[in-house]
């Protein structure tokens, strides 16, 4: 019995056809269109990230200049 992986599931149920290939071992003639795709898919991820480190970077921020306020008027 063959073992079946929780990816193949996923691609079964976005492509039945994709799987068919898969599982009679065709290559997807597309490579070009989804190495650009992996590729904007790690800059976006990138760029996520950035982004979160900027809104962490924003909040700290914000509260060193909350406490400054306040050791300036109560300091």
């Amino acid at each position: 019995m063959k073992v079946v992986k929780a990816s193949e599931l996923g691609v079964y149920l976005y492509c039945r056809r994709a799987w068919l290939y898969q599982q009679r071992g065709l290559e997807s003639q597309n490579m070009p269109e989804l190495a650009r795709g992996a590729a904007f898919h790690q800059r976006h991820g990138l760029q996520v990230l950035l982004s979160m480190a900027l809104k962490a970077f924003a909040v700290i921020c914000f509260l060193a200049a909350g406490i400054a306020a306040l050791v300036l008027v109560f300091g």
